[in-house]
């Protein structure tokens, strides 16, 4: 999904790449708002994590999730390319994004 998103010239960094792959959940939402990126992810334990900031208030610059078994790997790519192409990074402080769109 990297190189497909990348083939689209969007500005992708994994968490592999940023060397926070090992991080628990709170910290990974953290660091990714230290570096003014929103997290993408289908795991239901991050996502638990950005509701629970969401209800108590406690910032993140955002999440855009999808579920596993949702979309196809091309269909999340054209979803996410849709979101970054329609949107600006301060519309996602605090707020998760549910794939697809429609």
């Amino acid at each position: 999904m990297t190189r497909g998103l990348r083939r689209l010239d969007l500005d992708v960094l994994t968490a592999y790449e940023d060397g926070s792959h090992g991080l628990d959940d709170p910290p990974l939402l953290d660091r990714a708002g230290a570096l003014g990126r929103v997290l993408f992810s289908n795991d239901d334990d991050l996502l638990r994590e950005a509701v629970r900031r969401q209800r108590s208030g406690e910032p993140f610059q955002g999440l855009i999730y999808v579920h596993q078994d949702r979309l196809t790997i091309g269909e999340t790519i054209e979803e996410l390319e849709l979101v970054a192409q329609a949107s600006r990074l301060e519309e996602f402080e605090n707020r998760i994004v549910y794939l697809p769109l429609g």
